[in-house]
């Protein structure tokens, strides 16, 4: 078993894990609406603002979770 990360260090400066989670979040979110308005799903969508929302919560969450430790 990995132990818990306290803090990450880039440069110098501390970041929380959760942090680094939604920054990955962030980025994985963008990727998948792209894909998303690629294949033109999005017109299924009402308010598509609050899936892209509801998107970064959940892949912040399992690379929370799964990944960072956090």
């Amino acid at each position: 078993m990995m132990p818990t990360p306290h803090e990450f260090v880039l440069g110098g400066v501390y970041m929380p894990p959760m942090l680094v989670a939604a920054f990955f979040g962030l980025l994985a979110t963008v990727g998948s609406v792209k894909l998303i308005n690629r294949f033109r799903l999005a017109n299924y969508f009402s308010h598509p603002a609050v899936v892209f929302l509801a998107l970064v919560v959940i892949y912040t969450i399992i690379i929370g979770t799964f990944f960072i430790g956090a």
